[in-house]
């Protein structure tokens, strides 16, 4: 063979072994499977007996050998190396190739592994650089052979290195955001933990505090819970608070709104179904079931289910296993069932609307919520929660509510409960102009309320005169509050004069003095 071919062949066997590293690279998700993946092809392809890679530990100046060939486990983990230490560290500080033509003439090779023994060998030491950053180092060990060989060696070995660079750094990124996402989610569920954890709910009359007992009764077992009461009372918040007290909180919170879907979409979204099951069942799909596998699955509005899905529903919670639609593989199952209604189940079994025995089933453990209207002494706690909330959320900076406001939030019936209540509160902080919530900024349904005396806007019957009054009486017994009762501070903040303000004190019948506390 002339020289010219065995040039050649050399080239042609350099190219094989970048391209098959190359394709390891795009499967491998490990940097230690990539680095002795590719030290198997070097020694395969070409016969290095002896190589390492020393990676930098992240945050630090210290280089340890992460994959090795012709070392035994022992010598591998005696190879470290700091920066400027040794040709391996003085590569890692410089950022440039070392070649050594016989190790046993330099006397800046250390031979920490020790696992050299002595024979004519050639040392030859890259670096691995990504973003002009020395992430590691390769080095491999070969015969002594003419400068112009090993330095053709060092040529290619600096190929394999700027190859491995690109590779190394993203199966590190990758590692670092996957690590990252997993922290974030462990964070995340951390933090819903604490939000829906049963001491965080806002309410401390009596029906609410059995409310909690009832959660830390049933939240470990594997009780089927059953959440009753009306619309906007909370329901979900006590699901919620029961899946993150239990042992199951690290797991799925899956929940679905029976009643916003459709009758023939609601089996599928709670089974799944495979695909060509029906009409645009595309490919295979995962029910509220499988999703919630291992957790809690929140069934809201199960009165609102169609007869058939009862059916199935009930099979689901006897059994333990599932179906999809269009599928004849017994799924098992291992999920907390929580379901809620504002529905009277009792009159729907009577009409024949809802299964008996699907009742039974789920009503293992009810928990009843009160109405807002009747927990009336939880009701500006629970405003004040909703201010704290929309003051962060709208940048805001409100600090009380005037009495009038408060009046009318007492004598209010709120039909819409807890729900209706927050989405006055946020009205009223966007609406507000100053530090305070004003009647004025409550919604209308509020202002002309029947049950209340200090309704801002009576329902009919009203004069001009009357309505001005009305108005000017909570401006004044506002300001006076604000002042502890100080009629002259509360003139001087209206910008008017002592005389004015105590005769509009008396023509409107305020007391001052109510206001000192």
């Amino acid at each position: 063979m002339t020289e010219e071919q065995a040039a050649q062949n050399r080239a042609k066997q350099e190219l094989s072994v970048l391209y098959r590293i190359s394709q390891h690279m795009a499967q491998q998700h490990d940097v230690s499977s990539l680095l002795n993946d590719v030290l198997d092809i070097l020694a395969l392809e070409i016969g290095i007996q002896r190589a390492a890679f020393a990676l930098r530990r992240p945050d630090s100046d210290v280089f340890v050998v992460e994959a090795a060939r012709g070392m035994s486990a022992e010598e591998q983990r005696r190879g470290q190396y700091g920066v400027g230490e040794g040709i391996t560290g003085r590569v890692a500080q410089s950022g440039e190739p070392a070649l050594v033509p016989d190790i046993s003439q330099d006397p800046n090779f250390l031979n920490r592994t020790r696992s050299r023994q002595g024979d004519k060998t050639a040392f030859l030491c890259i670096p691995v650089v990504h973003q002009r950053i020395v992430i590691g180092t390769m080095s491999i060990d070969r015969p002594s052979a003419p400068l112009e060989v090993l330095q053709h060696d060092l040529h290619f070995l600096k190929l394999v290195g700027d190859i491995l660079a690109e590779g190394v750094s993203r199966i590190r990124e990758d590692i670092e955001e996957r690590d990252g996402l997993i922290a974030e989610n462990r964070h995340l569920r951390q933090q819903l933990g604490d939000r829906y954890h049963p001491s965080n709910m806002v309410g401390n009359c009596s029906s609410m505090r059995q409310v909690y007992d009832q959660i830390a009764q049933v939240a470990d077992s594997t009780a089927t819970v059953l959440v009753r009461g009306s619309s906007g009372t909370g329901k979900e918040l006590v699901a919620r608070a029961i899946h993150y007290s239990s042992s199951r909180r690290n797991n799925a919170f899956i929940g679905i709104n029976c009643a916003a879907l459709p009758e023939n979409l609601i089996e599928s979204e709670l089974f799944g179904h495979e695909k060509g099951s029906f009409t645009g069942a595309a490919q295979q799909r995962k029910g509220r079931f499988e999703l919630a596998n291992g957790g809690t699955l929140f069934l809201d509005e199960i009165g609102d289910i169609a007869p058939s899905v009862q059916v199935r529903l009930l099979r689901a919670l006897q059994e333990r296993t599932i179906e999809r639609v269009g599928g004849n593989v017994t799924i098992p199952i291992n999920v907390r069932i929580v379901t809620a209604t504002s529905r009277d189940l009792e009159k729907e079994i009577g009409e024949g609307n809802f299964r008996e025995d699907l009742y039974y089933r789920l009503n293992v453990f009810p928990i009843h919520i009160p109405a807002l209207r009747d927990r009336r002494s939880d009701i500006m706690l629970l405003a004040d929660s909703f201010i704290h909330k929309y003051n962060e959320a709208y940048g805001k900076q409100i600090r009380r509510t005037s009495t009038a406001a408060i009046n009318m939030m007492m004598a209010y019936h709120w039909p819409g409960n807890v729900r209706e209540l927050e989405n006055c509160i946020e009205r009223a902080v966007l609406t507000s102009q100053d530090e305070v919530i004003h009647a004025y900024s409550l919604p209308p349904s509020l202002q002309t309320a029947d049950q209340t005396n200090t309704a801002l806007i009576p329902r009919e019957g009203v004069s001009l005169k009357e309505m001005l009054d009305s108005y000017e009486r909570e401006v004044i017994i506002d300001t006076l509050k604000k002042h502890r009762g100080n009629a002259a501070a509360a003139a001087r903040d209206l910008q008017t004069t002592p005389r004015i303000m105590n005769y509009a004190v008396k023509r409107l019948d305020i007391t001052p003095g109510k206001y000192r506390g």
